[in-house]
């Protein structure tokens, strides 16, 4: 079993270019099917990543984030870097690509427990 990115929808880029963040919500399913669930990237230059570093006190756990050099970020090649990170999962079940596809963002379902 595969996995597609549908869409994706990266939020502009804030004020300060030199310290940015935005989230891109990752709308990911089976192909050729209506389900979607959704995935959380932070997407955020290095600088900001190190003042958030320093905010809460040094050491900061950067799960689901990526990091991008603002002199070279552009909203198509990230679309296009996440469809192709998307498409390289396989499982054979659909939570186990959710789980793999988590390591990348947040999924919606990720601490969902029965």
């Amino acid at each position: 079993m595969r996995a597609i990115l549908k869409r994706s929808d990266p939020s502009t880029l804030p004020g300060d270019p030199a310290e940015f963040a935005l989230l891109a919500r990752m709308i990911v399913g089976p192909p050729g099917t209506p389900s979607e669930e959704s995935f959380d990237v932070t997407v955020c230059s290095p600088e900001w990543l190190a003042k958030r570093c320093r905010e809460v006190g040094g050491i900061y756990n950067a799960r689901h984030h990526l990091v991008v050099n603002l002199e070279d970020f552009d909203v198509r090649a990230l679309r296009a870097w996440l469809a192709a990170r998307v498409q390289a999962v396989e499982a054979e079940s659909w939570s186990e690509i959710g789980e793999r596809l988590g390591g990348l963002g947040y999924w919606e379902f990720e601490d969902y427990r029965l």
